[in-house]
């Protein structure tokens, strides 16, 4: 077998471990409960063109997450997987970049330790089967540096086909995050290019044809979806790309260090023989100890550097933004591997005990999650109320949105959620409840699934009407006409038009969608 054979390999069983682990657990509440549905819904309803949550358009993101998804539960059904497989190709793709450009600018060495040091990483085994936007915008933001970068040290003059990949790339990242998949790759770009006084070739840059190709990509949807919605322009590239960048009201307030913190976690301990290459050494020195280029050197170093400082700036903060940066990191860490342990007697067995408390850290997180968030989840509910509600019966949700729901009960049309929805409006920060009004202003028709308090008691005495509410939630000490269905750990379900005796509900026929379901008999908390 060759080296190169041994690598592939290598790389796929890490990408095989992945997607085993995204099959050990339940959804993650809020962020893969919205946007798992999203997916889900955009299938269900066959409208392509807007991400719904709750049937409400949702504008904070792009869609090309949600046309993936739609598409892997078209094939593979709505399960929990067919999710993860989105942001887990991404992240194979990211492996196999990484791979395939280190072989050019180092050695297959090299190239393998940096693979197996991402590829056992929490960046890549936690974070590559996230369902989020934010392995797919960083797979891209990669390509595209990674496209540019190699066609800048072609020569001369760039080369115009790697040019256009970049271009390529940069138009998937704006359709994956938005703006973002424009800008890191242009910011890294311009740090290297000026550090490595190669700047003059960005003017023998492919400008026609790239742009063409950016523009016939990435344009289409977001023209179409502002004639749709005249306000939509404004909504999502200033509130929610410039606004969150800019403010501090936004959830997830961080301090400046908080992504070095985070580097630490997803790359570790890997991250810790990158740093090592800070210490000074001389540019022969260092091109003879790890065989590799300085500009490729000052590349990673741009690339890390450069966007750890552009989200280090707002005060917003969340873990998985910073993922566009490992791959980098990675290979500056096999550098430094390959500066300060590779020629130790016992370097092969530290590696491999590395690795593998690696993997096991991954294994630990992904298996005791589900027990650790039970109470935020409904996945324990989502059964009953799936074999009892029939299509004509309507679902009503107060104290706080279920995101997982509607995925695990398999619903066909809205909740509606109930709130004091004028008084939110003015008193709300940035929350589920603004997500959903903010989404509701575009539809006045799906606004429709946001209803008021009052309506509870207004469909107690008619059967067909289900509440699902936190357990112990102060709006069911005073519900007349309502009777407790199902507890589960932290969700409960209620239903209309009975009493505690009454058992008219267990001679109700099972929905037609539902029957032959393992559980759906009678699900009622007596």
């Amino acid at each position: 077998m060759t080296e190169q054979k041994k690598s592939w390999l290598i790389l796929l069983a890490f990408w095989l471990l992945l997607l085993v682990l995204a099959s050990l657990r339940p959804l993650a509440v809020p962020d893969e409960g919205r946007y798992g549905e999203i997916g889900r819904w955009m299938l269900l309803s066959g409208d392509w063109l807007t991400p719904r949550l709750n049937g409400i358009p949702f504008f904070h993101k792009p869609p090309y997450l949600y046309w993936l998804e739609a598409l892997s539960v078209a094939a593979l059904g709505a399960n929990e997987l067919a999710l993860r497989l989105v942001p887990a190709l991404h992240a194979g793709l990211m492996l196999s970049a990484l791979y395939l450009a280190a072989r050019h600018i180092s050695t297959e060495v090299i190239a393998r330790r940096a693979v197996i040091m991402l590829g056992s990483s929490l960046g890549f085994l936690v974070g590559g089967q996230y369902v989020n936007h934010d392995m797919l915008v960083a797979t891209w933001i990669g390509l595209a540096i990674w496209a540019f970068a190699f066609a800048f040290m072609a020569g001369d003059k760039p080369h115009a086909t790697l040019a256009r990949l970049g271009f390529l790339a940069c138009a998937l990242g704006m359709l994956s995050k938005g703006l973002i998949g424009i800008a890191l790759p242009g910011l890294v770009m311009l740090v290297w290019l000026l550090w490595t006084r190669q700047f003059r070739k960005v003017l023998y840059l492919p400008w026609f044809s790239g742009l063409a190709l950016f523009c016939a990509v990435a344009l289409p949807w977001f023209v179409l979806a502002q004639r749709t919605y005249p306000n939509f322009f404004n909504y999502m590239f200033v509130g929610q790309q410039f606004n969150r960048y800019t403010a501090a009201s936004y959830n997830n307030p961080q301090p400046w260090w908080f992504y070095l913190l985070a580097l630490m976690l997803l790359l570790f301990p890997w991250v810790f023989f990158a740093l090592g290459q800070l210490r000074r050494v001389t540019t022969t020195t260092l091109a003879t100890a790890i065989g590799m280029p300085e500009a490729w050197w000052r590349l990673c170093w741009a690339w890390v550097l450069a966007i750890l400082v552009f989200f280090s700036v707002p005060n917003s903060k969340l873990v998985g933004y910073i993922l566009p940066v490992i791959p980098a990191l990675a290979l500056l860490a096999a550098l430094g591997w390959q500066r300060s342990m590779a020629h130790r007697a016992t370097a092969g067995r530290v590696f491999a005990g590395i690795v593998l408390l690696n993997v096991g850290l991954a294994l630990v997180l992904v298996l005791k999650v589900g027990d650790v968030t039970r109470a935020s989840r409904t996945q324990d509910i989502a059964g009953a109320l799936a074999c009892a509600v029939a299509p004509t019966d309507t679902v009503y949700v107060s104290d706080a949105y279920p995101y997982d729901l509607p995925f695990y009960a398999q619903t066909s049309k809205p909740l509606v959620v109930l709130e004091n929805w004028p008084l939110l409006r003015q008193q709300v920060g940035d929350g589920w409840q603004r997500e959903l009004f903010e989404g509701a202003d575009f539809d006045a028709q799906a606004a429709q699934a946001l209803q008021p308090l009052d309506v509870l008691a207004r469909v107690a005495a008619t059967p067909g009407h289900w509440l699902v509410t936190h357990n112990g939630s102060a709006l069911t000490h005073h519900l007349p006409g309502w009777t407790l269905y199902h507890r589960g750990a932290g969700w409960s379900i209620y239903r209309s038009g009975g009493t505690l005796v009454d058992d008219s509900a267990a001679k109700r026929p099972e929905p037609a969608e539902h029957k032959g379901l393992p559980g759906c008999k009678d699900q009622r908390q007596k």
